[in-house]
């Protein structure tokens, strides 16, 4: 097979694969497997999980079952929010919001994972086709990468981690609170503790093992030996790293399923099973 760089009649400005200086090959990918499974896997999958924290965000009921708060709903930072006894209720905005407070706050966690490596590649591959798989010619005509607006805007990922680990920490509160029973009385736990502990657990690792929290711990360090506890630290969250786009999936279906449990509580589907 040719694969010269500039064969007869090449089109001098045809852009892309078909531009001058690269390689020669006719096909637009010599690939012989299911490559697309992948990318549409996974736009099923995010289209899924967005079709349902649409539905959710805008819906402004059935996200409190007590002792049990939606974690689309945590903190609820309006006037019109359910009262949860102990719970979240930071009426910060006033009764002019009439709008659902999902919208208050769903903003951070939404901008934490859009702008998150993985979800980048994820998206750009599965919607975008750019590319839609490797050594798969993407069908874009240029190619600027993240240097213009709007893709220039995954730049702030950096700084909606800070933003990540509040809100982290205010699930983590919520699923303390899930200790109680339907009565609020301390010492008590149901299904749904034990769903809302996996939750929070995929939560933190999920946020700590982002591209920017191993930067903050051990980036721009020259000597490691001088830092060992940054080290151990930067070691510790690559691991978890090397597991990023894991537990991003598990992350996203369990807050999903957190959402969808207190759902089916608040609308007395059925009752929350208790251990003790």
């Amino acid at each position: 097979m040719a694969t010269g760089t500039e064969p007869p009649g090449t089109n001098r400005t045809a852009t892309g694969v078909r531009s001058p200086g690269r390689a020669a090959i006719a096909a637009r990918h010599l690939r012989t497997d299911r490559w697309w499974l992948s990318p549409a896997a996974t736009a099923a999958g995010l289209l899924a999980f967005v079709a349902y924290s649409t539905w959710r965000a805008f819906a402004n009921a059935d996200y409190y079952a007590a002792p049990y708060v939606s974690p689309f709903y945590s903190p609820c930072l309006a006037e019109n929010c359910v009262p949860m006894r102990g719970g979240p209720n930071w009426e910060i905005f006033g009764s002019w919001w009439g709008l659902s407070p999902a919208l208050l706050i769903l903003v951070f966690p939404l901008g934490f994972r859009l702008t998150c490596y993985y979800y980048r590649k994820a998206y750009y591959r599965g919607f975008w086709a750019a590319p839609p798989a490797c050594a798969v010619a993407e069908p874009h005509r240029t190619y600027t990468g993240e240097t213009r607006f709007p893709l220039l805007l995954q730049n702030l990922h950096r700084y909606f981690f800070y933003t990540a680990l509040p809100v982290a920490g205010i699930l983590t509160y919520d699923t303390a609170l899930t200790f109680r029973n339907a009565d609020y009385a301390w010492g008590h736990a149901g299904f749904g503790t034990l769903l809302f502990l996996v939750n929070i657990t995929l939560i933190w690792a999920y946020t700590l093992s982002c591209h920017s929290c191993r930067h903050i711990v051990g980036g721009r360090l020259k000597h490691f030996s001088k830092h060992p506890v940054r080290h151990r630290l930067w070691t510790w969250v690559g691991r978890l790293n090397a597991r990023h786009m894991l537990l991003a999936w598990a992350s996203l279906i369990s807050v999903a399923l957190c959402d969808l449990y207190v759902y089916l509580l608040a609308t007395g589907t059925f009752d929350d099973p208790r251990f003790f």
